[in-house]
């Protein structure tokens, strides 16, 4: 649900802004209205240093040498390293000289690779042949292309022979004119030996930079967080003071916040204790405050769901219990066995015990006790049909699932329609009641002729296939049902408007609610088509893994291996389907029917 809020007015004189705002931030309750981006060079200044701190704690806390061969060695250099100066800046400084570092090795790998087959020489010997006023030229060719007479006509040296041919060098005058049949090579600038030398030279930067990077991680990095907390807390408050507005010449100004109005008795009494002028009053959607959700445990799990989609305004509603209850449920059906939601049950547990993820491992968990118990009444366990197991049937389980057959149908397919009338239902229904929250009775009699005619002809219906009532008992409801929804979406459409006017926006309005609500209507089918598809994929996955067993012997290896890795995949490409589909009903079909409006902003109070 959406908390109430207080809107608050303060007055103080200019030189208290800064020290009231402190003691704001300590209380960590009023959401003062003000920008999330710089507004000027100081706020600028601010958030790019914001950035790069950020930025080098990321570094930092994405460090990893566990794997590194030499991680006994950078630990040690580690030991002795000491950081002088800004930590940030050490870290930025360090991380750019390791992916510097890293192109120079593979550039200086590449072209020691390049002189191997050169082997060592003496460079100093090279330049005394040079001073002697006689030139090296050097060659590479294949075998095939190498001519041994050049041995009689030419000074040629043979190097070495490998798999991509021969080098050799040839020795001429510097000051003569020199023609050789074959194309020639720059003369290395260096021996293998000095450029393996640098390579090393390289390679031990690169562990000094490593120890640099341990060692402000290991001494340095809790502090590099609470400067960031700082650093994050200023900007804050610096961005609060930048929206006060000045008044009697300079010498007051005024700030507008807002916050929880439970807190309201507690807020009164620090707000009083500071001496400070203020009116409070019940804030209204003019007011644009910001949103704050109150849920219970269950639905706050489900909240980062409704912030991808934005949060409701402040006359909404809350969709986030909605979206609790339909998205597990939508997610068991996309996945539909009991074996997989055991896994994610497993997995769920599991991701509670590594810190990165712990916040994800309760919904994981839901999600996937809603998958067993869906998938049991499916009767689906890792793609095998529990409901012929005798076990099952002896215990009278198998009356409980969802047969094969209903009305002629897929079973499966028509609880997916049935969930999806349901949904769309109760979009109808919280729409009508928003509706006329908000305008009234009488300017919302549109909205309750098509919520009266819809949802109730669907109730009639169930109400008639449940109590076996007369089809013409059902049919004459139904009509009367229509008449009456007529008379608000037509004439009635609104109260200001010409009743003509009206009529033409009522069949304007059918015309797209027709074909809108049968289109909604099949979209979850999507919900039966994706259970299927997992279904038989696993299906397949454990029959390629029987006929591996043949009469005995090892087959049994083969068997888990495919069952193991084939349900891997199918679950891992399950989930995802699960994630998004279930997603897309909700803020697609729900949010379009129920009228919801996602442009709330969020509730962010000035806190340390």
């Amino acid at each position: 649900m959406i908390d109430k809020m207080t809107k608050y007015s303060f007055i103080l004189l200019s030189g208290e802004s800064e020290e009231f705002l402190s003691k704001l931030q300590e209380l960590g309750l009023v959401d003062i209205t003000r920008s999330v981006k710089p507004v000027d060079d100081e706020s600028s200044a601010k958030l790019e240093k914001i950035l790069k701190v950020t930025k080098a704690i990321n570094i930092l806390e994405s460090l990893d040498l566990s794997k590194d061969e030499k991680c006994a060695e950078i630990e040690a250099l580690a030991a002795t390293t000491k950081i002088e100066g800004c930590k940030m800046q050490n870290t930025l400084e360090a991380q750019e000289k390791l992916d510097s570092l890293a192109a120079a090795i593979n550039a200086a790998r590449k072209e020691a690779e390049g002189l191997e087959p050169w082997g060592d020489y003496d460079m100093e010997a090279v330049k005394g042949l040079a001073q002697k006023g006689l030139q090296l030229h050097y060659y590479h060719i294949s075998e095939k292309q190498f001519d041994l007479t050049w041995q009689a006509d030419y000074a040629l040296q043979e190097i070495c022979r490998d798999k991509s041919g021969v080098w050799f060098v040839t020795v001429s005058k510097a000051d003569e004119e020199y023609n050789f049949p074959v194309a020639e090579l720059p003369a290395p600038l260096m021996s293998v030996n000095d450029a393996k030398a640098k390579v090393e030279e390289l390679e031990a930067e690169v562990l000094v930079q490593k120890a640099r990077l341990l060692c402000l991680r290991n001494n340095h990095l809790p502090h590099m967080r609470e400067g960031l907390a700082k650093k994050t807390a200023d900007l804050d408050r610096y961005l609060a003071a930048a929206v006060a507005c000045d008044a009697a010449e300079g010498y007051i100004c005024t700030f507008t916040g807002f916050a929880p109005t439970s807190e309201k008795a507690k807020l009164d009494e620090a707000f009083d204790s500071m001496g400070v002028l203020y009116l409070s009053d019940d804030a209204s959607k003019e007011d644009n405050p910001p949103i704050s959700l109150k849920n219970n445990r269950f639905v706050k799990m489900f909240e980062v769901l409704t912030d991808m989609y934005g949060r409701p305004t402040y006359d909404g509603f809350d969709p986030t219990p909605y979206i609790s209850i339909f998205f597990m449920l939508f997610f068991a059906m996309c996945m539909g066995d009991a074996g997989y939601g055991l896994v994610l049950v497993a997995a769920g547990l599991l991701l509670g015990r590594v810190k990165s993820f712990a916040s994800l491992s309760p919904l994981v968990t839901v999600l996937g006790v809603a998958t067993f118990v869906v998938g049991f009444f499916f009767h689906t366990f890792f793609s095998i049909d529990i409901s012929q197991w005798a076990w099952i049937q002896d215990l009278g389980l198998d009356k409980v699932m969802v047969p094969a057959k209903l009305a002629g149908y897929d079973g499966t397919m028509v609880v997916a329609i049935i969930v999806g009338i349901v949904h769309l239902c109760l979009a109808m229904i919280v729409k009508t009641i928003y509706a006329t929250k908000n305008q009234g009775f009488m300017n919302s009699l549109s909205v309750w002729g098509w919520t009266l005619f819809l949802v109730g002809t669907v109730v009639v219906l169930a109400a008639g296939m449940a109590l076996h009532l007369d089809s013409a008992i059902i049919k004459w409801t139904i009509i009367a049902l229509g008449c009456i929804g007529a008379v608000g979406i037509f004439p009635l459409r609104n109260l200001h408007k010409n009743p003509l006017i009206n009529i033409g926006g009522g069949l304007w309005e059918t015309y797209n609610t027709a074909t809108g609500v049968l289109g909604d209507v099949l979209s979850y089918l999507r919900l039966y088509a994706l259970g299927l598809a997992g279904s038989m994929l696993g299906f397949a996955f454990n029959t390629l893994a029987v006929m591996t067993l043949g009469d005995g012997g090892f087959g049994w290896i083969p068997f888990i291996l495919i069952a193991l890795i084939g349900h891997v995949l199918n679950i891992a490409m399950a989930v995802l389907g699960a994630f998004v589909h279930p997603l897309r009903l909700n803020f697609l079909e729900f949010f379009k029917n129920s009228d919801y409006d996602g442009s709330g902003r969020n509730y962010n109070p000035l806190k340390k």
